[in-house]
């Protein structure tokens, strides 16, 4: 299958496109290397798989509407994986705008891109923020509008024109609703991420609000979703994307006291625009696609902070 990756330099990106390739796809990767972070570390991404698929990255912008459409014309994809995306919560209430750019209006570019190279099938990568502050588990008809940040209102929004794309040219879509990803390239700006740059420097980690729960979701398992989605439904669909089990963030602590036991933790009020919970009900997954995660949490937090140790220069 001939498949595109936007945001292919992430660390969702890198770890499908690798996966993909494995699988003998030919995958065309797309990326503006936005600097909401490190550039350095995105081209690291990239490296790890440029041995597979070296003549296949392109810089681009997808807010430059004419350019990404002709790029996919010359492709002709039979899948778009829209993962590219401007992602954090605290960051989208400083910069509200930005996501107006990069979450809504570089999709509906996509979007039409799609429809104008003819592919048959479109991936977009939304989240459990689309939930707003609701208890879960958390089904797919629960996501109503009533988010708490910009983040989460961009990325309603963008599911939105894919249901208007879907209508006008026919491609089958299915949204993919991702749950807390982790593991090894962790993005900076998650709180796993930034927890194991503090411990490993044996610094002192913070943590907002102690009845906070989320679905910690391991990257395997997320690639796993997004792959088993690339077969044919003939209908579109939006699916959670999770492990659908709760995780404390004290209990997220004390996974990696087994790690760190020197931990020194200071605690403060949960933040503006972060939700108290987050829990998938991954049931229409695991009966459309056959969906299982399978990696356990502790299984999980021991791959991430092996990964951490090796790679701390990227943290």
């Amino acid at each position: 299958m001939k498949i595109i990756i936007t945001g292919g330099a992430g660390f969702i990106g890198s770890h499908l496109a690798r996966k993909l390739l494995l699988e003998n796809h030919e995958v065309h990767i797309i990326d503006c290397l936005h600097p909401y972070y490190s550039i350095e570390r995105k081209r690291k991404q990239l490296s790890s798989i440029d041995c597979l698929n070296s003549q296949r990255f392109t810089l681009l912008d997808l807010l430059n509407r004419e350019e990404t459409i002709s790029h996919f014309q010359s492709i002709s994809p039979d899948a778009v994986i829209h993962l590219a995306a401007l992602p954090g919560v605290a960051y989208s209430i400083e910069r509200p705008l930005e996501y107006v750019d990069y979450d809504i209006k570089a999709t509906i570019n996509v979007l039409e891109a799609c429809g104008q190279s003819h592919a048959r099938q479109m991936i977009f990568a939304s989240s459990s923020s689309v939930y707003g502050n609701q208890k879960g588990p958390l089904n797919e008809e629960m996501a109503t509008g009533n988010v708490i940040s910009p983040y989460a209102a961009s990325k309603y929004s963008a599911e939105s024109f894919c249901h208007v794309y879907r209508q006008l040219y026919g491609f089958e879509t299915k949204i993919l609703r991702f749950f807390t990803v982790y593991g090894p390239w962790v993005r900076p700006d998650m709180a796993i991420g930034i927890f194991l740059k503090k411990l490993l420097k044996n610094q002192e980690i913070t943590l907002f609000g102690e009845d906070r729960v989320r679905d910690f979701t391991y990257i395997d398992d997320i690639v796993e979703g997004i792959y088993l989605s690339l077969t044919p439904l003939h209908r579109s669909e939006v699916m959670n994307i999770g492990s659908g089990r709760m995780i404390s963030m004290l209990s997220l602590l004390n996974e990696l006291r087994k790690y760190f036991p020197e931990m020194k933790i200071s605690r403060e009020e949960s933040r503006t625009g972060d939700v108290v919970q987050t829990w998938a009900n991954i049931r229409k997954a695991q009966e459309l696609l056959g969906y299982t995660p399978k990696v356990s949490f502790g299984q999980g937090i021991a791959e991430t902070v092996k990964w951490a140790k090796e790679n701390e220069a990227f943290l």
